[in-house]
């Protein structure tokens, strides 16, 4: 016997129509769960839905896309100010679901994510914040963001998330550092360059690229980690540095936990929270501690 919770599924109009998802929407509310379907045509419609579900007390968001429509979603919900706090499940679809990977929830199987959706339990996890934007998984800034929306659409739809690292090989060979200033929150600065930077809640960015090993959903904290510059030369000591961040051995990239930290550039500089871009000149990027509830794996790794 389902329980009185009341779902709604918020699902861009392509996939809508997934013979797959239909069949995992119909099975559940043949079991007895109440889940409503709302379909987005437009940038925007996810959050002004999850944000209308939040005022009218539905329990269960289930955001339908990738990581881009999950930030929609959860920015959406925290633009309301409502004593019922709407919780967020993830449906995934889409290119990039890294944050969904890197939670375990399951992707190219919608029975089970909706399954997990209406039998699971809310748990309270941290949100990142970039200004005054909202993003859950990762932002990341230099290079590795241009990679992202740069690569071409067909690329993407062909081989999924490789396509991010093929377009990150071909745009590191030409790339170049941005000159700027890190202030930590003691108010100690160091300018320097920076290739390429991220803010990380979750682990992974960019189609499985994993930028912070150590990153937790729940810990109060977001991972810095801050490539300064590289060469042909220096090119493998980057990538094993890449590899063994924790290390106090390594020269070209910086990785450090801080509840806060503030980046100031010569010239504007492109940051993508969960894949949406977003430039300024500075950037300040604060952990708002246990900001919304998700539901995710019992064995979820990143909690």
């Amino acid at each position: 016997m389902a329980d009185d919770k009341r779902m709604r599924l918020i699902i861009n109009g392509k996939s809508a129509g997934d013979p797959q998802l239909r069949a995992a929407v119909a099975q559940q509310r043949g079991a007895g769960h109440v889940i409503e379907v709302r379909v987005t045509w437009e940038s925007g419609d996810a959050a002004r839905y999850a944000a209308e579900a939040t005022r009218e007390d539905v329990d269960v968001v289930i955001a339908g896309g990738g990581d881009g429509t999950v930030n929609e979603v959860v920015g959406g919900i925290l633009s309301v100010d409502h004593p019922h706090q709407t919780a967020v499940a993830v449906l995934p679809y889409g290119t990039a679901n890294d944050f969904a990977a890197g939670c375990s929830i399951p992707i190219g199987d919608p029975l089970a994510a909706l399954t997990m959706a209406a039998t699971g339990t809310p748990v309270s996890i941290d949100v990142g914040r970039a200004n005054d934007r909202y993003f859950v998984n990762v932002a990341s800034g230099g290079f590795g963001a241009e990679v992202t929306t740069n690569t071409p659409p067909e690329l993407k739809k062909a081989i999924g998330g490789a396509a991010y690292s093929l377009m990150g090989i071909v745009t590191a060979a030409k790339a170049s550092p941005h000159h700027g200033r890190v202030t930590l929150p003691d108010g100690t600065s160091r300018s320097g360059d920076v290739l390429v930077m991220t803010a990380a809640n979750g682990r992974q960015c960019g189609g499985g690229q994993r930028v912070a090993p150590n990153a937790l959903l729940n810990d109060g904290l977001l991972d810095f980690m801050i490539i300064h510059d590289v060469d042909i030369q220096s090119f493998g000591k980057v990538l094993s540095e890449i590899l063994t961040l924790d290390s106090k051995d390594n020269q070209h990239v910086s990785y450090v936990q801080l509840p806060e930290l503030k980046v100031e550039f010569d010239n504007p500089f492109q940051v993508n929270l969960d894949g949406e871009p977003v430039r300024s000149h500075e950037f300040v990027f604060r952990i708002c501690p246990r900001a919304i509830r998700f539901v995710l794996p019992d064995a979820a790794p990143l909690l």
